[in-house]
């Protein structure tokens, strides 16, 4: 069992030795979580979730309503079900899925994400790649990791520009999707020509 004041509030954690840091919630996360302002209108996806901190600390702060929560691991997503019902919040939405597979939403405020950095980038450039479109405009994903120059360029690449914090050792991420991509506005426009297109002809069928 694990408790931890965490800005502010006092949770606790039931969690075991198939999942990341189970003797005490991990530096990383408390030093990105340092760096996060929770606001009452966000939409949170605690990415990556363990055993539940970041997503219960959200849903403790701005209304389990709020937040969604997903891991690959069906131990990280069955401590995180009983976490959330330790720490009273029994409606909060989590879900397994490799990365973002299986989260059909794309209008996150805020997503935020500890990845495994200890392997290759290959977890790190899909979470980056695929939160990306599930933000919407104006939303930031928020990373925290040991190293620093490939979240720095891929972040960049991504999302056109990233801020950077150094603390406890660890470098925390904020990169804010500032518009739709060009690519991807053109796959948008292309569908909505074809709605129109379809519509017209239902009104007038005549016509080409």
């Amino acid at each position: 069992m694990v408790t931890e004041k965490i800005n502010g509030v006092l949770l606790s954690f039931e969690t075991n030795e198939k999942v990341f840091s189970p003797s005490s919630v991990d530096e990383g996360t408390l030093s990105m979580l340092s760096q996060v302002e929770f606001k009452e209108t966000d939409k949170v996806l605690d990415l990556g979730c363990g055993y539940g901190v970041v997503g219960i600390l959200a849903g403790k702060l701005i209304g389990e309503q709020n937040v969604t929560m997903c891991d690959i691991s069906e131990d990280a997503v069955g401590l995180s079900k009983v976490n959330a019902e330790r720490n009273l919040l029994p409606h909060i939405r989590i879900i397994k899925s490799d990365g973002l597979d299986n989260v059909e939403d794309r209008n996150f405020t805020l997503i935020l994400s500890n990845p495994p950095y200890h392997a290759d980038f290959s977890v790190p450039k899909k979470f980056i790649e695929m939160g990306f479109h599930k933000l919407a405009v104006g939303g930031k994903m928020v990373m925290v990791t040991k190293r620093r120059d490939w979240y720095k360029n891929k972040l960049i690449s991504v999302f056109g520009g990233v801020r950077i914090v150094e603390i406890n050792g660890y470098y925390v991420f904020t990169a804010e999707k500032r518009s739709v991509r060009k690519k991807e506005k053109k796959k948008n426009d292309n569908v909505l020509s074809r709605k129109l297109k379809r519509k017209r002809k239902e009104i007038n069928p005549a016509k080409p």
